[in-house]
C-alpha cells in the first residue's frame, strides 16, 4: 500500500503541477469553458440526460456540472462495463438505484448490449411520452468527462437505432479517437424511429478545480488525462501495483512456464510441440505475447518473497517485473535503461486500457451510503 500511495502522490502532484503551470488552457481550456456553458443552457431543454461515465470509476468520473441540476432525468451509464470488475458494476448499479438514480452498465461495442440499452431508453421514453403526448421527438443529451466514451456510445446507438428501424440514408458519425477531449462541437444523431429519438454528443468538460491525488490518479491510467502529464512509466507502475495486490493474475496460473513447460516465442511453437501459425514477436496485442506477459505476471507475483503491504518490497517487485518484461516483450537492450521501460510500459497500458490483463474497478462501493455525494 506504501508503494501505491507513494505513486498516487507522485502522480497527483504531476498533473496539478502541469495544471497550474498551463492554467486553463490546459486543464479546463477555453472550448472546455465554451462546452460547459452549452451544456448547462441545454440541459432544462433536453428530456433526457445520459450521464456516461467510466465503469472503472464510477465515482471519480463523475460530471459534477450537473450537480447544479435535478437528477430526474438523469441516467448514469456505467460504460466500458467489459473493462470492469463485473460483480463491482452490479453492486454501483444497485449503489445508484438505492439512491433513486437510473443507471445501466454499457459496452459500447458490444451490439446486443446496444440493442439492450436501447430497449430500456425506449421503455424510459414511453414513460415521458404519456406524461407529455405532444412531444414529437425525443432529445437525449450525452455529457461526461473526457475518454469515457460519449461518441463511441453515440455513433452505436446511432447504428444500432437506425438499422433496427429499417431506416434508409447515410450514417453520421461522432469523431471517436483514443485520445482524450477530441470531441469539439455537439452534433445530433437519430438513434430511434416512433417515436423519433435523437441523442446529442457533447464535448467532454473536465471539472474547473484540480481534484485530489488519488481521483487524478485513476483519471490518469483510465486515460482521461493525457498520458504525456504523467508520464507512461508512473501509469504503468501504477497499474502493475494495482495488479499485484488484485486477484487477478491468479486465473493465469494455468499460463504460468511451471504448468506449460515452455514459454511461447516468436518461433511459432508451443509447448506440446505442435505447431503454430506464423507469429510476430514485435506485436505485443498478439495472443501468444499476451499470454507469455500474464504467465511471467503469474510467476512473479506468485513467487514474490516480499511484503505487499509495506516497505520497499512491492516497489522491488514492480522493478522486477519492467526488468523481465522486457524480454517477454521482445525488447532489443538499449544503452538507455528508461527507453526500454517506456517501451514496456506504452505496451503494458495498452493492454490494461484493452481489457487484455484482467478487469479493475478502481473506485469501490463505500460501506455505507455516506460515502456516496448525493445524486438529488
Amino acid at each position: 500500500m506504501a508503494a501505491r500511495d507513494s505513486l498516487i502522490q507522485t502522480i497527483g502532484k504531476s498533473v496539478k503541477a502541469v495544471a497550474k503551470s498551463r492554467g486553463s488552457e490546459w486543464w479546463y481550456t477555453t472550448h472546455m469553458a465554451a462546452a460547459a456553458r452549452a451544456i448547462e443552457e441545454r440541459v432544462p431543454l433536453v428530456d433526457l440526460i445520459l450521464e456516461v461515465r467510466d465503469a472503472r470509476i464510477p465515482l471519480s468520473s463523475e460530471f459534477l456540472q450537473l450537480r447544479k441540476f435535478p437528477s430526474a432525468n438523469r441516467i448514469i451509464v456505467l460504460n466500458k462495463a467489459d473493462l470492469a470488475h463485473r460483480s463491482e458494476t452490479k453492486e454501483w448499479l444497485r449503489c445508484f438505484e438505492e439512491q433513486k438514480c437510473m443507471a445501466f452498465g454499457v459496452n459500447s461495442h458490444n451490439r446486443d448490449n446496444i440493442r439492450e440499452f436501447l430497449t430500456f431508453l425506449k421503455a424510459r421514453v414511453r414513460e415521458l411520452k404519456r406524461k407529455n403526448d405532444h412531444a414529437d421527438a425525443i432529445t437525449l443529451m450525452l455529457v461526461g468527462i473526457p475518454n469515457v466514451g460519449k461518441s463511441a456510445l453515440a455513433n452505436s446507438l446511432h447504428q444500432v437505432g437506425r438499422i433496427s428501424a429499417a431506416e434508409k440514408g447515410r450514417l453520421k458519425h461522432s469523431v471517436v479517437t483514443p485520445q482524450p477531449g477530441e470531441t469539439k462541437s455537439i452534433s445530433s444523431l437519430k438513434i430511434a424511429s416512433h417515436p423519433n429519438i435523437y441523442a446529442l454528443d457533447t464535448p467532454s468538460v473536465m471539472p474547473p478545480d484540480v481534484i485530489d491525488d488519488e481521483v487524478c490518479s485513476k483519471l490518469a491510467l483510465t486515460g482521461a488525462i493525457k498520458d504525456s502529464v504523467v508520464g507512461e512509466i508512473k501509469l504503468a507502475e501504477y497499474f502493475l501495483s494495482i495488479l499485484n495486490m488484485a486477484e487477478e493474475y491468479k486465473k493465469w496460473r494455468k499460463l504460468s512456464s511451471s504448468e506449460t513447460g515452455a514459454v511461447l516465442t516468436g518461433d511459432a511453437t508451443s509447448s506440446l510441440g505442435k505447431k503454430q501459425k506464423r507469429q510476430y514477436p514485435t506485436d505485443h496485442t498478439q495472443d501468444f505475447i499476451v499470454n507469455n506477459v500474464r504467465g511471467t505476471l503469474f510467476d512473479l507475483v506468485s513467487s514474490f518473497a516480499g511484503h505487499m503491504q509495506d516497505g520497499e518490497d512491492p516497489a522491488r517487485l514492480i522493478h522486477e517485473e519492467f526488468e523481465v518484461l522486457q524480454k517477454v516483450f521482445h525488447l532489443l537492450p538499449l544503452e538507455v535503461k528508461e527507453s526500454n521501460y517506456s517501451r514496456v510500459a506504452t505496451k503494458l497500458l495498452n493492454l490494461y486500457r484493452t481489457g487484455r490483463l484482467g478487469h479493475y474497478t478502481l473506485d469501490h462501493v463505500p460501506s455505507n451510503a455516506q460515502g456516496i455525494p448525493p445524486l438529488i
